[in-house]
């Protein structure tokens, strides 16, 4: 099942990396700004629980897709960048087995420990 799960999120980051080629944005961006998301670990230095929420909040695939819509709703190309970028490093992330967390530890996830 681990597989599947792996494999379901390597198609959906590759998907993520079509949509970004559809933008008109360089190709550098995306590796570039891939890892920004994590910056929202720096709630883990109040506590755990506060962590756990902001963490969530930005790495919740439900985020890139509105962030993405609203983009295409606007044709505003920053925001569709945006939108993909937070997709594509949350199918990453579970990809590698970090899930969203829980408020006890960062180590503790919905895939698991780590």
């Amino acid at each position: 099942m681990k597989t599947l799960l792996k494999s379901e999120e390597l198609s959906q980051f590759v998907g993520a990396i079509f949509l970004f080629s559809r933008l008109n944005f360089a190709w550098w961006w995306f590796p570039a700004l891939l890892l920004v998301p994590d910056l929202s670990m720096v709630g883990y230095l109040i506590n755990p629980a506060v962590g756990a929420v902001i963490y969530n909040f930005f790495h919740h695939k439900g985020l890139g897709v509105a962030v993405g819509l609203l983009g295409l709703v606007l044709a505003n190309q920053t925001l569709m960048l945006a939108g993909v970028i937070l997709f594509a490093h949350s199918s990453m992330d579970r990809m590698f087995g970090y899930g969203l967390k829980y408020f006890d530890s960062f180590k503790h996830t919905s895939l698991g420990s780590l």
